[in-house]
């Protein structure tokens, strides 16, 4: 890579500004330094303009929470509005938030938190389906499933949380609109630390992801902005998927800006045949088969397979062709990016790329198979694959977004008899199963083969889930679901078609 002396400034500034953003320059540390309380770190000009208004509907009571109470229980006697206070000790249990405009807000007293302890039986910490939801200062470990899940929730707010250890996936709202997604700690996730599924209009800010197999995931989502964030000792840092089979078919119009993506060289420990279980350790920032993707101003260091991979989606050998998903990433956007030592041990693939580009060195970017109009801005600045077609961008900057969230939280998704099984499939089940792709389940093709008219039989088997298969995870039960609904979900689920 040429270095251009005018970027030693620049950095000197992105590492302030990260610094200010809480982010702690150290090597991976197996304790997991706590967020700094939300109220101590952030101040009115880094708020994200929607966030507020979803606040703002917090105003009804405060219902406190002790030590050897039940957060569950205030959730049940909760009304909109209502803020329940979490004050520190250990709570084992999973709660659900089936009710709009609830506030969870944990209470930090001289670096006591209140914890949310899964003692690796429990799958999740908090489930949510409800809207203008707010979910703040929770440490939360040892649970199998998810620490942070939404159902089909809008305008969600999940900041200044601590995830250790919380199972396939850390923070996962799941086909929501309108959320943010800021200073969390994250590590020891065999998925996502962060992901973002189905959603439009998320803003993932100041969090720091490490020792997972990827740190932040946009899949199937439309207008995200990723910025500040601190993604390191992952096996990948960034990615930006679509995922075939899903019904949200395309991801388009993402920001991914002002990162620091450092030493993403963790083993692979994702589950055996899943998409994210192929991502090569060694990579900063993935973009597959996304459209209108942006990447500006990112510290990209020591990721000792790439610095930054693009490919349609015959990079992953496994993923089946869905004929309403696009494969091709179209419209890239490759702004000013600080590249340093990246691509010094890469895979197979890569090292044979590089033999057939005569290339010697490090190798900061790679782009394979289709695509069209991408551009690159002062492409001799780095070493680079692929990118004979891409042409010179005329745009220097993003400066003129300052957020994707919208400005007005969106009303709920109107639900009636007719479409709610469709609206639970979407928040629930796609989360695991794509029609004809292996995510953390089976594909859904092939539990349409082993049910055919016995939609009863799935109804009973999402109640009370049994592991028959060792090469995937344990399903959690989903016996919150009402048993009519159930079984309306399982119809919908043999009647999908793609």
């Amino acid at each position: 890579m040429k270095k251009a002396f005018k970027w030693f400034g620049m950095i000197g500034l992105v590492i302030v500004g990260m610094i200010g953003g809480k982010f702690i320059f150290e090597g991976p540390d197996a304790s997991a330094p706590p967020p700094v309380p939300v109220y101590f770190s952030q101040d009115n000009s880094e708020v994200a303009d929607g966030s507020s208004q979803i606040v703002a509907s917090m105003s009804g009571a405060v219902i406190e929470v002790r030590d050897g109470d039940s957060i569950q229980a205030a959730v049940n006697d909760a009304q909109p509005g209502d803020l329940i206070r979490v004050y520190p000790g250990k709570y084992v249990e999973t709660v659900y938030i089936d009710k709009d405009s609830i506030s969870l807000q944990g209470v930090i007293v001289a670096d006591r938190w209140p914890e949310l302890d899964g003692e690796k039986r429990l799958n999740d910490a908090f489930l949510y389906s409800g809207n203008n939801i707010l979910i703040e200062n929770f440490k939360i470990s040892r649970f199998k499933g998810n620490g942070i899940m939404g159902q089909a929730g809008n305008n969600f707010v999940l900041r200044n949380n601590w995830i250790i250890d919380a199972g396939v996936y850390g923070i996962f709202p799941q086909y929501g609109t309108n959320g943010l997604i800021e200073r969390n700690i994250l590590t020891g996730i065999e998925d996502a630390a962060i992901y973002v599924g189905m959603c439009d209009n998320v803003d993932v800010r100041f969090n720091e992801v490490y020792g997972n197999v990827a740190g932040i995931e946009i899949e199937n989502s439309r207008h995200a902005l990723v910025e500040y964030n601190y993604a390191y000792d992952n096996a990948g840092g960034i990615l930006v998927f679509i995922t075939p089979g899903l019904p949200i078919k395309t991801t388009y119009d993402v920001i991914i800006r002002n990162n620091y993506v450092y030493n993403n060289n963790h083993e692979n420990f994702g589950a055996p045949g899943s998409i994210v279980s192929m991502v090569p350790p060694g990579t900063g920032i993935i973009v597959m088969a996304g459209d209108d993707v942006i990447i500006e101003n990112n510290i990209i260091k020591d990721n000792k397979n790439v610095g930054i991979v693009i490919t349609d989606l015959d990079f992953m050998a496994s993923v089946s062709v869905d004929p309403e998903s696009e494969p091709y990433p179209d419209r890239l956007v490759l702004l000013d990016n600080i590249m340093i030592n990246n691509g010094t041990d890469p895979v197979t693939e890569i090292k044979a790329l590089k033999m057939a580009s005569l290339m010697t060195g490090n190798l900061d970017i790679v782009a394979v198979g289709g695509g069209v109009d991408s551009c690159i801005r002062d492409r001799n600045r780095y070493s680079t694959i692929g990118l004979g077609g891409y042409k010179n961008c005329q745009a220097t900057d993003t400066k003129a977004v300052t957020s994707y969230m919208l400005k007005n939280p969106v009303p709920p998704r109107e639900t009636n008899e007719e479409n709610k099984s469709k609206l639970v499939y979407y928040g629930v089940c796609a989360g695991c199963h794509a029609y004809s792709t292996r995510m953390i389940g089976p594909p859904t093709m092939t539990i349409q083969a082993l049910y055919m008219d016995n939609p009863q039989g799935i109804a009973d088997y999402i109640a009370n889930p049994v592991h028959k298969r060792k090469d995937y995870p344990e399903m959690p039960k989903q016996d919150y679901l009402a048993e009519d609904l159930r079984l309306d979900v399982a119809k919908f689920m043999l009647q999908v078609k793609n």
